[in-house]
């Protein structure tokens, strides 16, 4: 798949990714640059389920990460 860059520097992911990451209107990313690579990495429930116990905090992280998500949320409305 492909997709273009716009001129504001936004891309579009295609549906079917959309759906099968649970990627809704306002879902976060988290982006790392790899070399010549860019990784975009959703913040969702899903994706801190997925991580869960790999940086050995017990689920704290995801917890803390998940709370600033919905504080952010909160002010944006």
């Amino acid at each position: 798949m492909t997709t273009v860059v716009t001129t504001k520097g936004q891309i579009v992911i295609p549906s079917i990714i959309r759906k099968r990451l649970n990627i809704k209107k306002g879902t976060r990313f988290y982006i790392e640059e790899k070399e010549c690579e860019i990784i975009l990495k959703p913040a969702t429930p899903e994706y801190f389920n997925k991580i869960a116990g790999t940086l050995r905090t017990k689920g704290k992280l995801s917890r803390m990460i998940l709370e600033e998500r919905a504080k952010d949320k909160e002010r944006e409305t």
